[in-house]
């Protein structure tokens, strides 16, 4: 972390912190149902605290727009909030001006505030410098806990952090630590394992991996894309056919820079997407023409097994088959408990992240044995595609 300053870093004595977090909560009938992400920030919360400061949350909920939409206000995340930090949290209905400025100025060190939704704003989504300078009057420091928004230019994250004194949160912080891991400066050989329905929605990340990796897994309706730029038939298996000339220049690649890609050598197809749909494992280049690849074979599987057992660090986004109905799961859930047992062993440094493959995780058992698992979405994607987070650049020191 010596390219940027962390709590550990900062004199917060005395100060208001404002402290952007992720609270952008899966609800229902105005109850968090997943608190996954709130528990995340508690320790960030807690060493602010411990270090004298005040912190005062910043966050979003959903898309309002620029309008103030009651449904996403954040005050229904307060019951939530206050039960992870065991502690009351003020609420202020305004981000800037008076009563903004009221609420704060209450404060007294161990309390927490909890401030409207940024983007009931529209100068949030614009990283206006006016209203990111109305936001820095509230406080005396800035800390970005939000590695998931990181892939945005907003007030809340970039522009502070040009106005304030400014770090990175503990989960920042375990999130950089693990991506640089993971890619920046690994342990080799490493191992990445890329599934998703389509290539062309992430042909930036697969370009950028076989310049980075030793060996690319490649799973899910994507793999079927593969395949055809093979010359292997599919069947009526999601492909896009007009990406195989996409796919042959990403193994060409893969070929120039001595990157081995990994494509599935048996197959799990049957005649309709249904839960316990009959269905049967063939030879990779044998899909009759009325079936659908939904899975990828135990032969596979065990490959990819005996990659990762070669490897040192392992990077997963996305899963290996239509893993929410079984037994189209079997493979993803396989090759996620190998990697959790070499982990488990010491063997391997797991790092996944992305909303499937989390889901996928939490299915097979295995999350807790990873290394890290990111929550992040699109800014997971983003980093693994080679691009600079604007929040996360916004936090290097000069000079870094």
């Amino acid at each position: 972390m010596a390219d940027f300053n962390t709590i550990d870093d900062m004199d917060l004595d005395g100060k208001v912190v404002l402290t952007r977090v992720d609270l952008n909560v899966p609800m229902e009938n105005g109850r968090v149902t997943d608190t996954t992400r709130i528990d995340k920030i508690v320790p960030t919360v807690k060493d602010i605290q411990a270090k004298g400061g005040i912190p005062v949350l910043l966050a979003h909920f959903d898309r309002p727009k620029g309008q103030r939409v009651e449904s996403m206000s954040l005050k229904q995340i307060l019951p939530a909030l206050e039960a992870a930090l065991g502690q009351p949290v003020a609420f202020s209905d305004e981000l800037i001006g008076g009563p903004a400025k009221r609420v704060v100025a209450a404060l007294k060190p161990g309390d927490v505030a909890l401030m409207e939704n940024t983007r009931f704003y529209e100068g949030e989504e614009k990283n206006d410098p006016t209203f990111a300078a109305s936001i820095a009057a509230l406080g005396g420091a800035f800390i970005n806990d939000a590695f998931s928004a990181a892939h945005r230019a907003h007030a809340s994250t970039t522009g502070l952090a040009d106005l304030l004194s400014a770090g990175a949160g503990r989960l920042m912080e375990a999130e950089l630590k693990a991506l640089d891991a993971a890619l920046g400066n690994p342990h080799r050989p490493v191992i990445a394992v890329v599934g998703g329905a389509k290539v062309s929605t992430k042909l930036d990340l697969l370009m950028n991996l076989v310049e980075k990796v030793d060996n690319l897994a490649i799973g899910g309706g994507m793999a079927n894309t593969f395949l055809v730029a093979k010359g292997i038939e599919v069947g009526k298996s999601l492909a896009e056919r007009d990406m195989a000339d996409t796919a042959r220049a990403i193994m060409e690649k893969a070929a120039q820079t001595g990157c081995t890609i990994l494509l599935p050598q048996d197959i799990v197809v049957a005649r309709e997407f249904r839960a316990g749909a009959p269905s049967e494992t063939l030879p990779v280049d044998q899909c009759p023409a009325d079936a659908m690849i939904l899975d990828a074979g135990p032969k596979t599987v065990a490959a990819l097994g005996e990659s990762m057992e070669l490897c040192k660090t392992l990077i997963w986004n996305g899963p290996l088959g239509a893993f929410e109905i079984e037994p189209f799961d079997a493979a993803t859930n396989a090759a996620a408990r190998k990697a959790a047992q070499l982990t488990r062993e010491g063997r391997l440094i797991s790092v996944a992240g992305g909303g499937d493959t989390v889901a996928a995780l939490n299915k097979a058992g295995v999350a807790d044995d990873f290394t890290f698992i990111s929550t992040a979405g699109g800014a997971f994607l983003e980093w693994m595609e080679g691009k600079d987070l604007p929040g996360v650049q916004a936090l290097k020191k000069p000079g870094k």
